[in-house]
């Protein structure tokens, strides 16, 4: 059986919102929590030492591409991927199931699992729930996540129903496999169910049958309206056992980590703070801000007035641009170090006013300074 503990610190008079505590073996994860994503096993212009500077206590890595490069056997017989990388404080995998489901025309799915060739030398592989156990236990993460199929958007009701049931069972046969692994690693089942509240519940409930350490929420923020995203996210706080931690998959915006916040939500991760920098964009409070735009020339501010960041406390708008369109990597890793500490202070902050209770106002006064800027997101 896996050691860890996860227990609820503080809980939101006005709302679902709360502050909690992952335990692992490597240390523990403050929530609600921000995940930076280092697919290939890096944070993308970022050492492991400058994310334990800004304050990161997880990250989050891909079964999928670790799997095809370098390779999982690779990786254990350096010592597992904790020392392969020299991150020593825990990191989540998810299973790579949506990875496969992107690759849409080069996969196959069937009841055994999934058959898809590689995107790098297209070669045929075979993922089954058991051999991404298989994966994941060679990879030596933390937190592991179950085989599943992520539902495209738009789907029909039918599609949803037939993927959602084909999950559940991977997901029992995920459960199966591990425990005959005797791991000691943190394994989250995944709702599914697209858009469709019947489908969603009836999943979670199976789920929560099953058994699992704690559940995720897939297949959202795959192009759905923001509000059927929300709605569905409120349906499953109010099924989720209160007493597991709850993980929003790959969302999402600032905006998006305060609405969920305040539904339950514990855990998060997405690539847009490091896609962003690394196309000449900026998170700040006043909303994103393009700085290789011909406007900040001659801006000798830093990125945000408010931010402490490395960026921020010695580098002018104007050098950063200058950087950024000449296409010198030294701009896209001083925009990435400022939107990662930008989305840290965000979860801080967040986790600050729930322990005041003062989370819903908060929330409101981001958002409205947020979209009132001058470049706020769409």
């Amino acid at each position: 059986m896996n050691k860890y503990q996860f227990k609820i610190i503080k809980r939101d008079k006005n709302s679902s919102a709360r502050i909690g505590e992952i335990r692992t073996s490597r240390g523990k994860v403050a929530t609600p929590v921000f995940m930076p994503v280092g697919t290939l096993g890096a944070v993308k212009a970022m050492s492991p030492e400058e994310l334990e500077k800004i304050g990161y206590e997880i990250i989050l890595a891909n079964t999928y591409h670790l799997y095809l490069r370098p390779g999982d056997k690779l990786i254990e017989k350096c010592g597992g991927l904790h020392k392969f990388i020299n991150w020593n404080k825990p990191i989540l995998t998810d299973s790579g199931g949506f990875q496969v489901m992107s690759l849409q025309k080069f996969r196959k799915i069937s009841e055994e699992g999934i058959k898809f060739q590689s995107h790098i030398d297209g070669s045929y592989h075979f993922f089954s729930p058991e051999k991404v156990m298989e994966i994941e236990h060679s990879l030596g993460a933390d937190i592991i996540m179950v085989l599943d199929e992520c539902a495209p958007y738009p789907c029909s009701y039918e599609y949803a129903k037939n993927s959602a049931e084909l999950s559940l069972r991977w997901a029992q046969r995920c459960k199966d496999a591990y425990q005959k692994m005797n791991g000691n690693q943190i394994l989250f089942g995944i709702v599914q169910g697209s858009i469709f509240d019947e489908l969603r519940e009836e999943n979670a409930r199976e789920l929560i049958k099953i058994g699992f350490d704690g559940f995720a929420i897939g297949g959202l923020a795959v192009g759905e309206e923001k509000e059927d995203m929300l709605r569905i996210v409120k349906l499953l706080d109010g099924m989720l056992p209160e007493e597991k931690p709850r993980y929003l998959m790959g969302v999402g915006t600032p905006i998006d980590l305060l609405e969920n916040v305040e539904r339950g939500i514990d855990m998060f991760d997405c690539v847009m703070p490091t896609r962003h920098a690394r196309n000449g964009s900026a998170f700040t409070k006043n909303g994103r801000l393009t700085v290789r735009n011909g406007e900040y020339k001659e801006d000798f501010r830093p990125l945000e007035n408010e931010c402490n960041c490395y960026t921020c406390r010695n580098f002018s708008r104007a050098y950063i641009r200058h950087l950024i369109n000449i296409n010198e990597i030294l701009g896209v890793r001083l925009t990435t170090i400022h939107n990662l500490t930008f989305y840290f202070n965000l979860m801080k902050d967040i986790r600050k006013a729930i322990m005041n209770d003062n989370f819903m106002e908060l929330k409101r006064e981001f958002i409205e300074r947020y979209n009132g800027g001058n470049d706020s997101e769409s």
